[in-house]
């Protein structure tokens, strides 16, 4: 079995795979290597005949806080090429879970901020722990949640996406289950037992069948290919260019409110 650094991957005798965010101490935050070992663990998951099922999770108290510190600031200071091959890299890191040949089922095990409901909207089916909570919080920094989008979008809708796509309003579970970003909310202790009964459905059928129907419903479903991924990239890049984000990226490593945010009237 293949080692990480900031992934956790193990699988049961009866073929059930678990892919753990492992950054817990960074709220498995998706940084440069991270997104490169989920491509690469994508990957190997997709050969290994034995792997029937797989499960993704984070370590620790979060599922995915959207992006690192780190890789932001390698953004705000990178030119435009580095900054659409960034894009990229993330762009096909989703679309090669999203379409990853096993079904992948999300265990939402607490917060999912940014591109963690993009990493939530690529799984098959997610559940979620009733504490988890959720939100798009990108326009809070000045940027839009460009690359994560076709997925997102598929998942709720555009109506349903548009209620919280760019307010970056934080939602609990609940509010994500009517969102139809997750398709259950247990008690966080029956989680992991949820998820595994989920899992264990798939060990009755035909892995092929599995595979094809998987595919043909990815075909009929909204499409996501090469120019719709590749437009999204150039779209967070150009959004890192612009002045708002600049000013909102800036704001936020110095601790302070960025320019547009206005006190409600009293």
């Amino acid at each position: 079995m293949m080692t990480f650094t900031t992934l956790d991957l193990s699988v049961a005798s009866d073929g059930i795979a678990t892919l753990r965010l492992n950054r817990p101490e960074k709220h498995n935050a998706l940084s440069e290597q991270m997104i490169g070992e989920l491509t690469e663990a994508a990957n190997a998951l997709n050969d290994d005949d034995a792997i029937r099922v797989v499960i993704l999770t984070g370590a620790g108290r979060s599922f995915c806080a959207g992006g690192d510190l780190g890789w932001m600031k390698s953004q705000f200071a990178a030119d435009r090429a580095g900054r659409m091959a960034s894009a990229r890299a993330l762009a096909g890191m989703l679309h090669t879970l999203n379409t990853l040949r096993k079904p992948l089922i999300g265990q939402i095990n607490g917060a999912a901020f940014g591109g963690g409901v993009g990493m939530a909207s690529v799984c098959d089916v997610a559940i979620a722990a009733e504490s988890a909570m959720f939100g798009l919080t990108e326009t809070r920094l000045g940027l839009i949640p460009a690359t994560i989008s076709p997925y997102v979008l598929a998942r709720m809708g555009e109506g349903k996406a548009r209620r919280v796509f760019m307010s970056a309003r934080r939602f609990g579970a609940d509010e994500a289950r009517a969102l139809d970003l997750v398709a259950r909310v247990v008690p966080d202790q029956d989680l992991e037992a949820t998820v595994r009964a989920e899992a264990e459905d798939y060990l009755k059928v035909s892995p092929a069948a599995v595979a094809s129907a998987k595919a043909l419903a990815r075909r009929l479903g909204p499409a996501i290919d090469e120019h719709v991924i590749e437009m999204t990239a150039n779209a967070l890049a150009d959004t890192w260019e612009s002045p708002d984000a600049q000013a909102g990226i800036s704001a936020f490593f110095d601790r302070v409110d960025p320019p547009w945010v206005q006190q409600p009237a009293s």
